[in-house]
């Protein structure tokens, strides 16, 4: 199989090429590709060196699958070409997301609606992911009726310009700054630009999208978005207010239960779900799962995962597998 990836030398494209060999991807020929600061250099990937191509070369030698992870504006004009030279395209940028006729998927929810002609495929925003894995199963059973996040999300969901940032702050080396203020020993309610009615693009991602994958329009969200000093990892407050009420064993149950869950909630051991324990692990880990006493039907839990893995590569590859699995790719 032919597989290309789009953006090879960032964080997400460089996470793809490390799960793509871990989770032994049927790879016959690679073909990485990065912008053109990157001409002429290498990346590894099984122990063999790849000439990182440009989007034309890449399109030429027709692909089977591409995975993107270089941003929207590469995605709305290389992703149609790719398509149109055969390949399955699933992309890691929020281009697609929202676009009419176009599949966000997160296999454990709604994989089945894919179909063989799904040729572009949108991987949603690492904050949805990990959300939609967890509310899924819960309102499939309950019904939820609205639902309050805070999000506490690490610096690589920015790119590797907000880890030199931060790692700069710690050395106390002035560098080029990916946030307006410092994000060491801080905490910014700041993701994405300000829109005017005075969300982020992130909160609006975490709305639209959640209810687009779960085909409920009717769910009633809303969401802070907070980037916080941390590498690896996004944590997640949820309050869920369901149309039925629900047992807490019961509802503990169904999660475990839920492929994708860890549960993570012994707090007479200090045991919940952190990010520096799901860093380079798979799994959405839950935990600090207990009734909310001040209005009926309301839990509230804490949930956590890599958003380099789950939240982006990981997902992605994972789409790419159920094609594999259906025999539409391969």
């Amino acid at each position: 199989m032919k597989v290309a990836v789009v953006g090879a030398t960032g964080l997400v494209g460089q996470k793809m090429l490390q799960i793509l060999e871990e989770r032994n991807f049927p790879v016959s020929t690679l073909i990485p590709v990065a912008s053109q600061r990157s001409h002429g250099k290498t990346i590894h990937f099984k122990e063999e060196a790849y000439l990182l191509r440009s989007n034309r070369e890449a399109v030429a030698a027709r692909p089977d699958v591409a995975f993107f992870s270089a941003g929207s504006d590469v995605s709305l004009e290389w992703a149609p070409r790719y398509q149109d030279a055969g390949a399955y395209v699933i992309d890691n940028s929020s281009a697609w997301r929202m676009e009419e006729g176009i599949k966000l998927v997160v296999p454990e929810v709604n994989a089945a609606t894919l179909s063989e002609n799904d040729k572009i495929i949108a991987n949603p925003n690492c904050s949805t992911i990990q959300l939609v894995v967890v509310l899924a199963p819960l309102h499939e059973k309950y019904g939820i009726k609205r639902v309050v996040i805070s999000t506490y999300q690490s610096v690589t969901g920015t790119g590797m310009k907000a880890v030199a940032q931060l790692d700069n702050e710690r050395a106390g080396v002035i560098g080029e700054r990916a946030y307006p203020h410092p994000i060491d020993l801080n905490c910014l309610p700041h993701g994405g630009a300000f829109t005017d009615n005075g969300y982020t693009v992130e909160e609006e991602k975490l709305l639209h999208e959640t209810r687009k994958i779960m085909n409920a329009p009717e769910i009633q969200l809303t969401a802070t978005v907070v980037r916080v000093p941390v590498i690896g990892g996004h944590s997640e407050s949820v309050n869920i207010e369901f149309r039925h009420d629900y047992e807490q064993d019961d509802l503990r149950q169904l999660l475990i239960k839920t492929p994708g869950i860890a549960i993570q909630d012994e707090p007479e051991n200090n045991t919940y779900p952190m990010p520096i324990e799901a860093k380079e692990k798979d799994a959405v880990f839950v935990g600090r799962i207990r009734r909310d006493f001040s209005q009926p039907r309301t839990v509230n839990m804490w949930i956590v995962s890599d958003n380099l893995r789950k939240g982006a590569a990981t997902n992605t590859i994972q789409i790419a597998e159920y094609l594999v699995e259906k025999g539409w790719l391969g």
